[in-house]
């Protein structure tokens, strides 16, 4: 198995170029889709990729669900408490591959609770750029239980089940970029 070729370094996530979200059940027939508009990341690209490290930092107050009614009550201490949790934070603890397939594994902590979570990774290329610097495509996702984090608000529905899934996907595409040379 080739591991993919992108040159060791500190690299950092373009957010002009890049998404972090989530996926919402709601109502037990519809996702409701969610992203986090301020967030960082710094990313070591080891000379093995597979010895890699990130550490990822999002702004809890940044969250945007295309509904500012909602918004605020996921800021709101049933979901975010952005007051007293202005970040939820992600350091990886490792890397795996198996055939063309990689995951990374790490804490994400929201709320104060750090729990381990392991996404699926899609490395999706690398080039230069015209301003002379490297560019690196990443897909990641992984499906959490926002219990775990202390995230229990919900409401019975009238039909039987819940408002909201405990089950939340988790979304990050992302464009990295460091400087030739560096």
């Amino acid at each position: 198995m080739a591991l993919p070729e992108i040159p060791p370094g500190v690299w950092a996530v373009d957010p002009v170029h890049s998404h972090v979200g989530f996926i919402a059940r709601h109502m037990m027939i519809a996702r409701v889709h969610g992203a986090f508009r301020d967030f960082s990341a710094e990313i070591t690209i080891g000379e093995n990729p597979l010895d890699s490290t990130v550490k990822a930092v999002v702004k809890t107050d940044s969250v945007d669900t295309g509904n500012a009614d909602r918004d605020a009550f996921v800021k709101s201490n049933d979901f975010f408490d952005v007051a007293q949790y202005p970040e939820m934070t992600f350091e990886s603890k490792g890397f795996a591959a198996n055939g063309d397939k990689y995951t990374m594994s790490g804490d994400l902590t929201i709320n104060g609770i750090t729990k381990p979570v392991t996404f699926d990774v899609e490395f999706d290329g690398y080039t230069g750029d015209p301003w002379n610097n490297h560019r690196a495509g990443v897909y990641a996702q992984a499906t959490v239980n926002r219990n775990d984090w202390g995230i229990t608000w919900n409401a019975p529905l009238d039909s039987g089940g819940v408002m909201l899934n405990e089950k939340v996907k988790l979304e990050l595409d992302l464009q990295i970029t460091t400087p030739k040379g560096a």
